[in-house]
């Protein structure tokens, strides 16, 4: 896989968590550097790690589905864009009642921003890509994003993120294309 499909999808991974993180800074939480960094770090580890872990699983099914990986790596990839895009359509967003930097609320966050990335691991271990360096981009890009949006999001409004879900939800929905194409042509 080369670099820039690589960077296109951490960028687009990273949408969702950009989009929460706007959402925590226009609400005021995470104003200071010390929660902001925390929030942003939290991100950026889980979508690290969620790869990794897609991988693993997709290591041990990969041999049983081979012949059809292209079509699960392309419904895959186009089921996590095209999420991200109706997620980003829909005309309610959601409003913080807590502080979402501290415990229980950062885990679900960091969770519920990076399921995506489990199926782009369980993809990646279909074109036989090795993890590591992918999955050390994604969280690396989310973390910078998760940490501009935050400062971001305490000088504008929360509608910024819906442009930019909806933009990360057609950059995967297009690599799964790509992967697509590529595997009937060959």
């Amino acid at each position: 896989m080369k670099f820039i499909e690589i960077i296109f999808i951490a960028v687009g991974l990273a949408m969702d968590a950009f989009a929460v993180s706007l959402a925590v800074g226009a609400n005021g939480y995470a104003a200071k550097l010390r929660p902001a960094v925390r929030l942003a770090f939290h991100f950026g580890l889980f979508q690290f790690l969620m790869p990794v872990l897609g991988w693993y699983l997709g290591i041990q099914i990969e041999q049983y589905i081979r012949s059809v990986d292209h079509w699960i790596a392309f419904g895959l990839l186009s089921f996590v864009g095209i999420r991200m895009i109706i997620t980003g359509w829909r005309e309610e967003r959601e409003v913080l009642e807590q502080d979402p930097t501290k415990s229980y609320t950062m885990v679900m966050l960091s969770v519920a921003t990076s399921l995506d990335a489990l199926a782009v691991g369980i993809t990646l271990a279909m074109i036989h890509v090795e993890i590591w360096y992918p999955s050390a981009v994604i969280g690396i890009i989310t973390a910078c994003l998760s940490f501009l949006a935050l400062k971001i999001g305490s000088r504008l409004s929360g509608a910024f993120g819906k442009w930019m879900e909806i933009a990360g939800g057609l950059i995967i929905t297009l690599i799964g294309v790509k992967l697509l194409l590529e595997g009937l042509l060959l």
